[in-house]
C-alpha cells in the first residue's frame, strides 16, 4: 500500500514539468493579438543552461517530507544531466519522488515525442477566451485536446506587450494513478538573459488515505545558452 501511495506522489511530482512555450520578446500586441505572438518561434530558444535548483515534497499532510538541492544542465552534446548537493528527510520520498522527477526530465529531454504531447501548442490544447487580468498581462484559458497526464485544463499568464508566459495553472486533464483523485499544477517563467525559462513548479494533489501531497522545485541559473547569470 505505502508503495503505491508513494508511486501516486511520484506521478504527481513528475507531470509538475513540461516543455516551455515558444515566445518571442519585445514588441507590443494587442489582447486580440497576444495569442498569434504567443504561438510563435521563439527567436531566442533555450538551449543549454546551468542551475541550481530546490525540490521539497511532502505527503500524509506534511507529516512525511523531504527535499534535495542538486545542480542541473542541459546541452545538446550531453543532454541533461544533475549532481545532488545536498538531502534531508525522509529517503523514500528522496529517492521515489524528488530523483525521479529529474530523472523523467532527462528521459523526457532527449525524447522529441514527450517534449511535442506536452508543448503548448494547438495540436494539444483549445485556446478559449482571452481577457485582460491586470494593465500588463492578460488571462488565456485553454483546455486539453486529450486526457494526458502531461496536459492541463486551466488558464495561462502572459505578458500583453511581449506575450511571454508568466504562469500556467490548472488541473491535470487525467489523474496520473488510481490513487490520486485531483491534482493542482502551477508553473512560472520569466525572461533572463533574453531567454524564456521556467522559474518555478508546484503541484498538490488528493490521494487517497494520505491526504493532501506536495511538490515543489525552483530554479536559480548561473549560465543559459553558454552565457553566465550574474
Amino acid at each position: 500500500m505505502a508503495k503505491r501511495l508513494l508511486l501516486a506522489l511520484a506521478f504527481v511530482a513528475c507531470a509538475a514539468a513540461t516543455g516551455i512555450a515558444n515566445v518571442p520578446a519585445g514588441g507590443h500586441a494587442s489582447t486580440a493579438a497576444v495569442l498569434d505572438r504567443f504561438l510563435a518561434i521563439d527567436a531566442q530558444p533555450l538551449v543549454s543552461y546551468r542551475a541550481f535548483r530546490h525540490l521539497t515534497a511532502s505527503t500524509r499532510g506534511g507529516k512525511m517530507t523531504a527535499s534535495i538541492e542538486a545542480w542541473t544542465s542541459l546541452d545538446l552534446e550531453h543532454g541533461f544531466s544533475y549532481d545532488v548537493t545536498k538531502s534531508e528527510g525522509s529517503s523514500i520520498i528522496q529517492s521515489k519522488v524528488l530523483l525521479r522527477a529529474l530523472d523523467t526530465e532527462k528521459e523526457n529531454a532527449q525524447s522529441a515525442t514527450s517534449k511535442a504531447q506536452s508543448a503548448l501548442t494547438p495540436a494539444n490544447y483549445e485556446f478559449l477566451e482571452i481577457s485582460p487580468l491586470t494593465d500588463s498581462t492578460v488571462r488565456i484559458d485553454v483546455r486539453s485536446r486529450r486526457k494526458h497526464v502531461m496536459l492541463i485544463n486551466g488558464h495561462l499568464v502572459v505578458e500583453s506587450n511581449s506575450a511571454d508566459l508568466v504562469r500556467v495553472e490548472g488541473d491535470l486533464s487525467q489523474r496520473p494513478s488510481f490513487w490520486t483523485r485531483h491534482v493542482h499544477v502551477v508553473r512560472e517563467y520569466d525572461r533572463i538573459g533574453g531567454v524564456h525559462v521556467p522559474i518555478s513548479m508546484k503541484s498538490t494533489a488528493d490521494v487517497l488515505i494520505v491526504g493532501n501531497s506536495t511538490f515543489s522545485m525552483d530554479y536559480k541559473y548561473s549560465e543559459i545558452n553558454g552565457k553566465p547569470i550574474s
